[in-house]
């Protein structure tokens, strides 16, 4: 007998897949629900062979079909102030608590029981399960999967994103893009401190620009009234630099971020704020050859901005059989990524809150499992259809 969602969770939030470490354990249990039921599976690797994406289809290997995707890494819990092991999913008063149980390995337990019906059903058109690795430090590791499936002469018809929404329907999220400012100054002792150049003064004036041009996108900036926060945001998350007190600092790191809606384009506003960090340095050449601010790309994934009158949102939104209006989320997902390497609509749709994802004591509502179970036993009857 096929284990059910609950089993499927707790084994799920049983393996400890932070970013950046190994999740085989993970999709070796995946495969082994996976494999006898009938279903394909392939992995597609880090080139360092420590982790992987899995991709699995369900019913016949043609054109068509529907992606249910999802990430296996979850975020780190040291520091965090846990009730109980974070590690062993827990039950109490309607709500599954573990890391990962919103973020999102709820939905892919329900993605996986939903294979396993599917497996056994006599689809027209398949039912494929993404599955991939370092989603939460930046959508690095799906981008190796979706270009070995670009050059493949299959195409789904369409992919859903399970990242937690309430089960509500989403059609788009930001894109971002992280970066790093490396401010060079010139060292020195403090007691003679304007005979040198102070990198974390470089950095401070960096920041007032980047607060300028937040403002700037704010009050003139594009507008889409479907986000929480409707225009493009630019946040400083980090800023290193300095020794000593008594040392004048030479270097300063600062790390932020251009969250953009699909109005804008993150480019030019880089553009711009390389601008900003020229005008800041170039008054202090004659003194300091060496002043520079440099700013690096450190990742980024583009925006989901799936259209409203998509005969894909008409479908699935009936299959959620709500008459609620869609929305867009404010977190990223790797949707954008499937949306441009397969050149396919992508829609977002998953139990539970984000609200509660990140922190101590993650849960997701049991009713929203529930509620995420029926929809996908309505997405596999879709693909039973001769018209599917």
């Amino acid at each position: 007998m096929a284990p059910q969602i609950p089993e499927i969770l707790s084994r799920l939030v049983g393996f400890p897949t932070i970013s950046r470490q190994s999740n085989l354990e993970l999709l070796d249990y995946v495969e082994s629900l996976l494999v006898p039921a009938g279903i394909t599976v392939r992995r597609f690797s880090h080139a360092d062979g420590s982790r992987a994406n899995l991709w699995a289809t369900a019913g016949p290997e043609i054109d068509g079909g529907i992606v249910l995707s999802g990430h296996s890494d979850v975020v780190p819990v040291a520091g965090q102030d846990w009730s109980f092991d974070p590690f062993v999913l827990r039950q109490d008063e309607g709500r599954w608590y573990g890391r990962g149980a919103v973020d999102m390995k709820g939905f892919v337990a329900a993605a996986i029981h939903a294979m396993l019906s599917a497996a056994a059903r006599d689809l027209q058109k398949p039912l494929h399960l993404a599955l991939s690795y370092d989603e939460e430090v930046g959508c690095l590791g799906v981008r190796g999967m979706i270009e070995s499936l670009a050059r493949e002469p299959l195409r789904p018809a369409f992919c859903l994103i399970g990242e937690p929404t309430g089960m509500r329907l989403a059609t788009g999220h930001k894109g971002k893009t992280a970066l790093r400012a490396c401010c060079q100054g010139q060292e020195g002792h403090s007691a003679l401190a304007p005979q040198a150049l102070n990198a974390l003064h470089l950095g401070a004036a960096f920041l007032q620009r980047l607060q300028a041009r937040q403002e700037q996108l704010a009050s003139d900036g594009a507008r889409d009234p479907a986000y929480t926060i409707p225009y493009t945001t630019i946040h400083a998350g980090v800023m290193r630099g300095g020794e000593a007190l008594n040392i004048v600092p030479r270097s300063c790191e600062i790390e932020f971020e251009i969250r953009h809606i699909a109005a804008d384009d993150p480019s030019a506003i880089l553009s711009n704020l390389l601008h900003d960090a020229e005008a800041i340095v170039s008054p202090h050449r004659d003194r300091f050859a060496g002043a520079a601010i440099k700013i690096e790309t450190l990742s980024s994934y583009p925006g989901l901005d799936t259209p409203e009158d998509s005969p894909t949102v008409s479908l699935v939104a009936s299959l959620l059989g709500t008459n609620l209006p869609t929305i867009k989320v404010a977190f990223g997902t790797e949707g954008g990524l499937f949306a441009q390497g397969l050149e396919i609509p992508v829609l977002i749709c998953g139990p539970g809150d984000m609200a509660q994802g990140h922190k101590p004591d993650e849960y997701v509502e049991i009713s929203q499992i529930e509620k995420c179970e029926r929809f996908l036993e309505r997405v596999v009857g879709v693909l039973e259809r001769r018209n599917a």
